[in-house]
């Protein structure tokens, strides 16, 4: 069985102990790749992989990979890498700053659930197209819009207070379009960026907006650059 392709997830974390001052020597042998290997093992991301999968001399090599795109290194790189691993390398070279908030945020998500499968269970269609920040922000900021229970209270409170439900963005009402199909449904936005979450936070219904599908997928799009309120005044 062949192991998975390296995701961007993946990417970052390496990439941002490539980066570390003090990562020491890209050995198997290394305490520190070592750890990062335990690490990688340890994310929600693959199902299905064989037992050399992520293991300490297969990061070792890909740090090695991330060394030969650097004019900084002093030696010569592996010249095994991909296309992803070039890509990633030129976005976050000169944006280091990013790539550690990223890298500890996957890290502080991976440890939060790391006895919870609600991360994989997020399709993969679902999270092609929000590539920027990786899968397991993505796939974790959709574990956090799907409480049915908070979700049928919101839309409770607001029919109750404005007699429809109707997109916070632009307006759209499924029933208006639709007829009586569309009644009642409307989807969710968790307007809390996870970079603001914190343990054992406990989702309020001011969290929540109301918007329909394609206000959503803009919202997802742009989840690292823009709070709701921005992205609805940006709209407007």
């Amino acid at each position: 069985m062949k192991n998975p392709n390296w995701t961007r997830d993946e990417l970052i974390l390496t990439l941002d102990f490539y980066f570390d001052d003090n990562h020491g020597s890209f050995d198997k042998k290394n305490p520190k790749i070592i750890e990062l290997s335990n690490l990688l093992k340890s994310l929600p991301i693959h199902k299905v992989y064989n037992e050399k999968f992520r293991n300490p001399n297969g990061v070792a090599l890909k740090l090695s990979n991330f060394a030969s795109y650097d004019p900084d290194y002093n030696g010569k790189g592996m010249y095994a890498r991909s296309l992803l691993d070039e890509s990633i390398f030129d976005e976050f070279s000169k944006d280091k700053v990013r790539l550690k908030n990223l890298a500890s945020q996957i890290k502080q998500l991976t440890k939060l659930n790391e006895n919870s499968n609600e991360i994989q269970n997020i399709e993969d269609d679902e999270v092609e197209d929000f590539i920027t920040e990786g899968t397991i922000i993505f796939r974790y900021h959709k574990t956090r819009e799907r409480n049915s229970k908070i979700i049928k209270q919101k839309k409770k409170l607001v029919f109750k207070q404005l007699g429809k439900l109707e997109c916070e963005i632009c307006g759209f009402d499924f029933v208006e379009k639709y007829g009586q199909i569309g009644s009642g449904f409307i989807e969710c936005h968790h307007k809390i960026p996870l970079s603001k979450y914190v343990k054992n936070d406990v989702t309020k219904l001011d969290d929540l907006a109301l918007v329909c599908s394609n206000c959503h997928r803009m919202l997802h799009k742009e989840i690292s650059e823009l709070s709701f309120e921005n992205f609805k005044n940006k709209y407007r």
